[in-house]
């Protein structure tokens, strides 16, 4: 039996930090209710190209970027905007352990969904809002955006090549980072309500969870006073830690330690290097960091990235290369990991179609697949009648 089995989450977000948090409840064995605008839907259903292709190989209304995020839901469409949908959506929150919704701050309010109007009707409810900068502060009234959140929040001040204009990191990691933050919110306030019989709100923003994953330059800032700059591919703390350009390609060289960087000296033929008094620590190297690099560059650029590889492993030394999309997915360890599974789907062509799989292996309750991302509203009826047991046939509004 699946952990979250049991657990019924309300949601109704949109776009990814929020799908990126129930996606990952229903992976887990919560039944996810996706509440969608009618005729609509969350509104990356139309984020493509690429879409799904139907039978004849045309585009179906159904985008590869809302497939990345949906999967273990049901699509219930109801207009909120209808007293008979508002009503409808705070029935269904009664039978429900959590709602979780990515709304303006209190814009739920206006149809009666808000916090404040379900706290003291439905006390055991684990409510959770998600924003682009919470519901407190000057900022909160506006718009949540993964690119906004990323400028605002400090990250691309460090990302890019030093002297390129700053740069966002390549997929909406903010999006991705908030919704992990939520799920884990979600499931602390799941274990006091079962501890205590009440609920409460949780309030997490894109740009609060971006500054909390700044970890180690968050800190050295913090720390130094000193606003660190962008390093490209190198790291704040350790060096030689990056991207080595080879003969005939790129690799990556991560020493960790001094003795990791002798046996990389030993590899380039350059055992001076690990005996210079220069750089012999890594705090010396750190120091003399350009110079040395530039040194370690042209002797890599010697070898090709097969030999510097096979040399790395021999000596126990952290390396690897840089793959792009079809190489890592198709990788041997993707394969023996399972990082891609194939899901039914109704709309598409070869009647499957494929996603990248959940990354949590758990001994006693492994994640499932049991529903493949839905096409909105697909399960208004079925959901309605099972929840309040009555069949409402279409949806309100």
């Amino acid at each position: 039996m699946p952990a979250l089995d049991g657990l019924r989450i309300l949601d109704l977000t949109r776009i990814l930090a929020g799908p990126t948090c129930t996606q990952l409840l229903g992976d887990l064995g919560a039944d996810v209710i996706k509440i969608e605008r009618p005729g609509r839907g969350d509104d990356t259903r139309g984020w493509g190209p690429p879409f799904v292709k139907d039978a004849d190989g045309e585009d179906t209304s159904e985008s590869a970027y809302y497939l990345c995020a949906n999967r273990n839901k049901r699509s219930v469409a109801i207009d909120l905007a209808t007293a008979e949908g508002a009503g409808l959506v705070r029935r269904l929150a009664a039978r429900s352990d959590v709602l979780i919704e990515n709304f303006k701050v209190s814009a739920l309010s206006r149809y009666g969904l808000g916090y404040d109007d379900l706290k003291d009707e439905l006390p055991e409810l684990v409510y959770c809002s998600i924003t682009g900068f919470g519901q407190t502060g000057p900022n909160a009234h506006r718009a949540g955006y993964d690119l906004l959140a990323q400028g605002y929040g400090g990250i691309m001040s460090l990302t890019g090549a030093p002297d390129g204009e700053p740069m966002k990191v390549g997929v909406g990691i903010a999006d991705i980072m908030c919704g992990m933050y939520a799920a884990t919110a979600i499931l602390a306030a799941l274990r006091h309500r079962d501890r205590t019989g009440r609920g409460q709100h949780i309030d997490v923003a894109l740009v609060d969870a971006q500054m909390a994953w700044l970890v180690n330059e968050g800190s050295n800032y913090l720390i130094s006073g000193e606003v660190p700059e962008r390093r490209g591919n190198e790291h704040p703390n350790i060096v030689p830690y990056g991207v080595f350009e080879t003969a005939d390609g790129h690799v990556i060289v991560a020493v960790g330690n001094d003795s990791q960087y002798e046996r990389f000296c030993d590899l380039l033929g350059a055992p001076e290097l690990a005996a210079d008094e220069r750089y012999r620590t890594n705090a010396g190297r750190l120091a003399h960091r350009d110079a040395l690099v530039a040194r370690l560059s042209d002797l890599v650029r010697e070898l090709s990235s097969a030999e510097v590889l096979a040399g790395l492993e021999a000596r126990g030394v952290p390396g690897g290369p840089i793959h792009d999309l079809a190489e890592a997915l198709a990788s041997d360890q993707a394969k023996a990991r399972g990082m891609t599974i194939d899901m039914p789907h109704s709309l598409a062509g070869s009647g499957s179609v494929p996603v990248v799989a959940n990354p949590i292996r758990m001994s006693e309750t492994p994640v499932t697949y049991r529903r493949s991302p839905p096409v909105c509203g697909a399960d208004t009826d079925e959901a309605i009648e099972e929840l309040l047991g009555e069949d409402q046939g279409p949806p309100p509004g």
